[in-house]
């Protein structure tokens, strides 16, 4: 799906309005007034009393404690929902959070960190029950769909016991809507995503009398997106963090897009096609041997001799295409002739078809050592991603089940899990409607008017979604000078998209984020 294919909609408003068939005291044929109604003394019209707005329901408070690494973790939930208003004072929607506070400590210093996932339509039930909060989804330890009933564990890797956590569910996701179907649309684009998230941070450090606390922000996938462009606009309204945590980064949509006349995605992609081929074993025995060697080849060469191929586009020469070819078959698995059909460009869906085709299975996108069974064999591309497919069942019924219980928090709307609350199309990309959004300058602007602020990465080698390789390209690529490169720092893991679901690498990612947390802070 392009950026390309967005279609336009018109609303069409039907206004209604109720006239009065005279009015008080004008107008042609008013009949004229009685002599009882001239004695008596003018009235005083009265003024309209004020709409009266329905209260504002409480937030549930409810006390937990944890074992974490031998020690006691006792905490606050807080669960509810923050009304966000326009300059009239009007509600026009309202923000599902849940935050949690390590108890016995001072909130004014203890760090706070803003989290959410991506979409645009996702909740942010992925970061928070697979590796931030308190509690998290048991899964295999492969990351593999567990057999139901599905159990969620106390969570030994939480962040709590460095950061008080405050999810966010932006508005169209999870509990949280527009009071109006009409103001929806003003909630879901690049624009008013980052307006209404900022606003809502703005409330939470006021109404919770965190100004003072070190700030930090996490967003996956999409929620990179956000929190990219959160960086530069909350800077420019004096909220200023000490670090930005993305995992399963998108800042350039240029780097993901598979359109005509932009080959850069064929590249970026190639390493992590290369690493899911070599996860299922499809290359030949000498690349087998040594992963990171392996990974360094294909990198080279997709930077070098694959770029310089593709720039030349019809020029390239017979003998060059046919040594393109050969390397391109070396290092995807994929035959040379599926290559050349390809034109030397192989989409992600019919990568993930054709790879396992003469199996009769297909790869996962959000992560590719997932593989699942496709009923239409003859099909170019996939038509279902089997690593969604095993993690959505297990989180969706496992935080139904948490935030009503444990979390004490009770409503009959169906939480949007992933979508649900709008669709693909309804999603506004502004100016970049006809091109590539880009939140990388926000970030870099950031960077720049905070000196102080540092940034970490996290990748999974298997993630088809948002290669790891196009965000190393999108890093290199915002003008940060040796000091503020300085201040970036990367991890990688042998998993996917979400990379904690597999317990190795939530091991990994919480080393890490304890260690770039510690380093923030100094």
């Amino acid at each position: 799906m392009t950026l390309r294919r967005f279609v336009s909609f018109c609303i069409l408003l039907m206004p209604f309005s109720l006239w009065s068939a005279f009015a008080q005291g004008r107008g042609q044929g008013q009949p004229p007034a009685t002599a009882a109604a001239q004695n008596q003394p003018a009235q005083a019209a009265k003024p309209p009393e004020p709409k009266k707005e329905t209260p504002e329901p409480p937030p549930v408070v409810t006390h937990h404690e944890i074992h974490v690494g031998g020690k006691v973790l006792k905490y606050t939930a807080t669960a509810g929902l923050m009304p966000l208003r326009n300059n009239d004072g009007e509600i026009e929607a309202n923000i599902f959070f849940m935050a949690y506070t390590l108890d016995g400590q001072t909130p004014e210093r203890r760090p706070l960190t803003f989290s959410f996932n991506g979409g645009p339509g996702s909740a942010s039930v992925w970061l928070h029950l697979g590796a931030i909060g308190p509690k998290r989804v048991r899964m295999q330890p492969d990351g593999m769909m567990p057999a139901p009933p599905y159990q969620l564990v106390d969570n030994e890797y939480t962040w709590l016991d460095q950061t008080d956590l405050v999810f966010i569910d932006p508005v169209g996701t999870g509990y949280s809507r527009a009071v109006k179907a009409d103001l929806k649309r003003k909630f879901l684009g690049v624009r008013g995503d980052i307006e209404s998230v900022g606003e809502f941070i703005r409330l939470y450090l006021g109404r919770y009398e965190r100004w003072s606390s070190p700030l930090f922000l996490v967003g996956e996938s999409y929620g990179t997106t956000r929190a990219a462009g959160l960086s530069g606009y909350l800077v420019e309204h004096g909220i200023a963090f000490n670090g930005i945590m993305l995992i399963s980064s998108v800042l350039n949509f240029q780097t993901l897009e598979f359109a005509t006349g932009n080959d850069l995605p064929y590249i970026l992609y190639l390493p992590t096609y290369a690493a899911t081929a070599w996860y299922h074993k499809k290359l030949s025995p000498d690349l087998q041997q040594d992963f990171q060697k392996l990974r360094n080849e294909v990198e080279q060469w997709a930077s070098t001799g694959y770029t310089d191929a593709l720039a030349k586009g019809d020029r390239l020469t017979a003998e060059e295409r046919n040594a393109v070819l050969d390397r391109l078959a070396r290092y995807t698995g994929l035959s040379k002739t599926y290559l050349d059909q390809a034109n030397l460009r192989v989409e992600q869906s019919h990568f993930c078809k054709e790879l396992l085709r003469d199996r009769k299975l297909v790869a996962g996108r959000l992560d590719s050592r997932f593989t699942g069974s496709d009923s239409d064999l003859l099909s170019a591309a996939t038509n279902f991603d089997p690593s969604m497919s095993a993690i959505r069942p297990p989180y969706t019924a496992m935080f139904n089940q948490y935030v009503r219980t444990e979390l004490g928090y009770k409503s009959d709307l169906e939480y949007y899990i992933l979508g649900g609350g709008f669709g693909f199309f309804d999603w506004d990309w502004g100016s970049a409607m006809n091109g590539f959004p880009d939140t990388g300058n926000a970030l870099r602007d950031a960077f720049q008017k905070n000196p102080f602020m540092k940034l970490f990465v996290g990748s999974g080698f298997y993630d088809l979604a948002t290669p790891y390789y196009a965000t190393q390209y999108t890093l290199n690529h915002m003008e940060l000078n040796e000091t503020q490169h300085q201040r970036v720092s990367l991890g990688y893991y042998p998993a996917g998209h979400m990379m904690y679901i597999q317990d190795e690498s939530l091991g990994q990612l919480r080393k890490d984020i304890g260690a770039f947390l510690n380093n923030s802070l100094k």
